[in-house]
């Protein structure tokens, strides 16, 4: 029969080992980075409670509706006429104040969108600058940190 040598396992050079132990950290350390992120996002909790996105509480704020307003554009523009309609976002403990004011806002409206000339309700941005312009006039009207905004619903030129 023949004989079969044994020969002793070849061991891995100071090399080999040094590379495997380099991956070896590079590894870990890559786990312990992802395992932190992963934890400190909070996609997983550490303590047993639920996870998910933290949302902030939404302020304390009530809507007081405005009725619609309609206002002829002028002799100028054909018989058209613009119709708007809004609503001014107040802090909820001021609702009722801003409410009893709606007369006056409304004629404030009124008189301002009847100024504006026709040409400029059609112009790119019209919207926005006048609403700023309104809010400004509105929170003149209430007094100072009563209004929040002012929502536009309904900005129509017939």
């Amino acid at each position: 029969m023949a004989e079969i040598s044994e020969s002793p396992p070849a061991t891995p050079g100071p090399k080999r080992r040094k590379l495997a132990w380099l991956l070896g950290l590079a590894g870990g350390i890559a786990a312990a980075a992802g395992a932190f992120h992963v934890t400190r996002s909070g996609m997983v909790s550490v303590d047993g409670k639920p996870t998910g996105p933290v949302l902030a509480a939404l302020p304390d704020i009530a809507f007081v509706p405005l009725d619609p307003v309609v206002v002829s554009l002028g002799a100028a523009s054909g018989g058209r006429h613009l119709r708007f309609t809004a609503q001014i976002e107040v802090h909820a403990r001021h609702r009722a104040e801003v409410e009893l004011l709606r007369p006056r806002i409304l004629d404030l409206l009124n008189g301002y969108l009847r100024a504006v000339d026709p040409a400029g309700l059609e112009a790119q941005g019209a919207l926005l600058r006048l609403r700023a312009q309104m809010l400004r006039r509105i929170q003149i009207i209430t007094g100072e940190g009563r209004v929040r905004d002012l929502l536009v619903t309904e900005f129509v030129i017939n």
